[in-house]
């Protein structure tokens, strides 16, 4: 067949065609008797995308195709890989959106739902459509509610006045990882601070295991790094100052540095301290006050900002030192937050900088009681010194460097009853309470006579009613209590008048436990199959963005905790490994609609295919650091796919017959690579190795062999996996190239070069290079070197004293 005769590659009629038969023949799928009785299950998870209006962008379609090559690769390794998809379709941001065009959630979502999922099946993803969850649907949020049930039963949830971040725009509650420089991380409005009944789940009651299995789990380093700065554990000691008014009265402070307690001139508690107002003093009463109001309206993280504008008020009360007995001033200040600690510190500022800028601001005492290098008891500060060092100004104590110092110190206020050791964590309670309308309402009623009482599970789920006036409310009350004939109800405990919950929780909750439905979406009367939980979690890889650490991560991993402690599940990490993809840009700029640079998959894949489209992506960069998209690079990953397609079709004139021997070593090494490099997620020097793998192939307009070809038509299917059905049924081979253990196996002995290349060194400069057998030995390599000019011109006689010899790459000659 003539060169313009020959079929050409059509992308859009292969992709077409096999993703129609995926569909029709269950390629992907499991049914439940499969998932029961799979030999060697294989859990490969991604997070499932948030449908937002604009569909798909390349970001989901990166960390997307970045997971599904991984679980093909696992599939094609003989593995029953389960690989679902759904949608965390609750939320703010569907609502937000609602409301700007008009539409009613329950009818916006399901219609983006449906593009989403067209999206999908259109990049060939291998998602098991049959076990799908959308977080909006009775049906999955029934068993949110029995979760929170279960929490609430087991003590780990509780409903309590506190400090909270509100979004005045969103004009609902923030969690503390939702805030970002000051600002909602959704709409970027400053956030204020408000004192509001919540809901909260005790995750601060698992600080230190979430802390400890961090060092157990296969996670990015950058990811566990995240989670460990979050939860903040902290050694140190909680200190007592009692009142200079001669009551039995004190204050209590947590301090990392006892050792400083000499050093403390001033005391500073958080505007909300219950013990302002029994310190201030009368004079002092109506500037306390005012400064009390304006910390409310400042928002929690941005209180706590290092660069921020130092601000307090003089209280007008004393406590006393327990160390120096000296009397010293308490202020009140917005730096200090209640929710830190015991809501009150000890100002060292010789030694802590905002300490020292707030001492500088107000004119407050600085005493050095730590030295450095070449640094005495009187050697000034014209800043906190923060160094390692000595003991100065400290009594008894001078003269100790500073880790003695902390346990001395220690241990003589705990003997005098004015301090005891102690261990504190950053990470504080989840706030789950949300006054907005789209999501999951909270399964409680609120009785007169009992109290908080939880919905029996019988009447689960509480359905979110349709409501049309769904706007927030400015002053914090939810919509839903707007809906007298939703929240009036009987108690079910005493059967009398009662209100229901008002506020749903947050969408976080929905995606903290999702992974365990997908495996038992056909059961209707558990939220999770026992068996096949034990089966298939925890979930063997998990990919996903390093943006939801602290959050998304971290509550998944506590709720896991939770419900093993509960007795639901047998384990207590979900992810037996997470891996963060990389963010892509777009020619060296972050994309975003505003720069108009946002790239739209659905025209891109209409001209090239979806398989170029993966394997570009893939091709970028290192997946874990992403790359920068640029139009003009997609051309040489089509290129790529478009001469395996022209290598191998026809395939009746493929030769028969074994490979090249020069072939079959490329084609060994480009296997040992490509494997080992595939589970480490290593996608763009993997296709580059199959690039120089192709171009050996058909080096000067040679004919391949089968044997050539269909190892490479293999290794390509986790990126191009449309292509490599074709190719496969062309090849012969009935059903889907995925349905085996078809990888091909890897021969280190053919993977050997027959000879290779030694660089020769005379003194650790290289003098010459020579040509060796692979593999040979000493002698062999040393005889070759001395045959070489210009290695016996720089040896001119003398005694080579050490050999020193690298098998197949170097051999250094040390001569004097």
């Amino acid at each position: 067949m003539s060169g313009s005769e020959r079929e050409a590659y059509a992308p859009s009629e292969v992709e077409a065609k096999w993703q129609s038969r995926w569909e029709e023949s269950g390629t992907n799928s499991f049914s439940q008797e499969e998932l029961a009785h799979a030999p060697h299950p294989y859990y490969n998870l991604m997070m499932f995308p948030y449908p937002s209006a604009e569909g798909l962008h390349v970001g989901n379609i990166y960390a997307f195709t970045g997971a599904d090559v991984h679980g093909r690769f696992q599939r094609l390794q003989g593995k029953n890989v389960f690989e679902p998809i759904g949608f965390d379709a609750f939320g703010i941001h569907s609502e937000n959106f609602a409301l700007q065009v008009g539409v009613h959630p329950m009818e916006l979502i399901p219609r983006n739902v449906e593009n989403f999922t067209r999206q999908l099946r259109r990049i060939g993803g291998m998602f098991d459509w049959a076990h799908t969850v959308d977080t909006t649907q009775p049906d999955y949020y029934r068993w949110t509610q029995w979760l929170f049930i279960q929490l609430y039963e087991g003590g780990l949830a509780e409903r309590k006045e506190a400090p909270v971040n509100w979004c005045p725009s969103c004009m609902t509650v923030l969690a503390n990882e939702q805030v970002v420089a000051g600002a909602c991380e959704r709409c970027d409005t400053p956030v204020e601070q408000r004192r509001i009944a919540q809901w909260f789940f005790r995750i601060s009651d698992y600080a230190e295991r979430l802390l400890e299995n961090l060092d157990r789990i296969d996670w990015s380093e950058t990811t566990k790094k995240a989670q460990r700065n979050w939860i903040g554990r902290s050694e140190g000691a909680t200190l007592r100052f009692p009142l200079a008014d001669g009551s039995e009265e004190g204050l209590e402070v947590f301090t990392t540095r006892p050792d400083t307690v000499f050093g403390a001139t001033y005391m500073v508690l958080a505007p909300e301290h219950p013990l302002v107002d029994r310190v201030t003093t009368a004079d002092r009463r109506e500037e306390v006050q005012a400064y009390r109001d304006r910390a409310k309206r400042t928002d929690l993280v941005s209180r706590q900002k290092a660069d921020q504008e130092k601000t307090g008020v003089f209280t007008g009360g004393l406590c006393t030192n327990p160390a120096t007995g000296q009397d010293i001033p308490i202020w009140i200040a917005d730096y200090v937050l209640m929710e830190y600690g015991t809501g009150a510190i000890m100002a060292v500022p010789g030694h802590d900088e905002r300490d020292f800028e707030f001492a500088e601001a107000f004119s407050l005492p600085v005493v050095r009681v730590v030295a450095g290098p070449d640094q005495g008891p009187d050697t000034p500060l014209a800043e906190a010194y923060t160094g390692d060092g000595v003991l100065v100004n400290s009594g008894d104590f001078d003269g100790l460097p500073v880790e003695e110092a902390k346990d001395r110190i220690s241990t003589w206020l705990e003997e005098k009853g004015a301090g005891r050791t102690e261990v504190t964590y950053r990470l504080h309670d989840w706030c789950i309470s949300r006054q907005r309308y789209w999501g999951p309402p909270i399964p409680i009623v609120h009785c007169g006579e009992c109290g908080a009482v939880p919905v029996p599970e019988e009447e689960l789920p509480v359905v979110l009613p349709k409501v049309a006036d769904f706007k927030p409310d400015a002053d914090g009350v939810s919509p839903l209590a707007r809906v007298e004939e939703w929240y009036r109800t009987d108690c079910p405990s005493c059967g009398g008048e009662a209100r229901r919950e008002t506020d749903v929780s947050d969408t976080f909750l929905d995606s903290a436990w999702y992974f365990f439905r997908y495996p038992s979406t056909d059961r209707h009367d558990a939220p999770f199959d026992q068996e096949l939980t034990r089966k298939w979690l925890p979930v063997d890889c998990y990919i996903g963005g390093n943006e939801h650490a602290v959050l998304h991560l971290l509550y998944a991993r506590f709720i896991t905790m939770a419900l093993k402690d509960l007795g639901h599940v047998d384990f207590e990490e979900p992810f037996a490994r997470f891996r963060a993809h990389g963010l892509i840009i777009r020619e060296g700029a972050k994309m975003s609609k505003s720069r108009g640079n946002v790239i739209i998959p659905d025209s891109i894949i209409e001209e090239f295919g979806a398989d170029t489209f993966r394997t570009y992506l893939m091709f970028l960069g290192p997946f874990e650091e992403g790359g920068d998209y640029r139009d003009e690079g997609i051309h040489g990953p089509h290129g790529f796919l478009k001469r395996i397609w022209e290598t191998a079709v026809p395939v009746e004139e493929l030769r028969n017959g074994p490979p090249d021997p020069q072939v079959e070593r490329k084609l060994h090494q480009t296997i040992g690579k490509v494997s080992e490099q595939l589970p480490e997620l290593q996608y763009n020097t993997s296709i580059a190795a199959l690039m120089e793998y192709l171009n050996v192939v058909r080096a000067e307009g040679r004919t391949a062999t089968r044997s050539e070809v269909e190892p490479l038509v293999v290794m390509v299917a986790p990126f191009a996996p449309h292509l490599a059905e074709e190719l496969w049924e062309r090849l012969g081979h009935e059903g889907s190239v995925f349905d085996g253990a078809h990888w091909p196996s890897f021969d280190p002995s053919k993977a050997q070069e027959e000879t290779v290349t030694v660089a020769v060194q005379v003194n650790g400069k290289v003098r010459a290079t020579v040509s060796a057998p692979a593999g040979a030995g000493e002698e062999e390599v040393l005889a070759l070197a001395r045959a070489d000019e210009n290695v016996r011109r720089h040896l001119d006689g003398s005694e080579i004293r050490r050999v020193i010899h690298v098998p197949d790459r170097l051999l250094n000659l040390v001569v004097g």
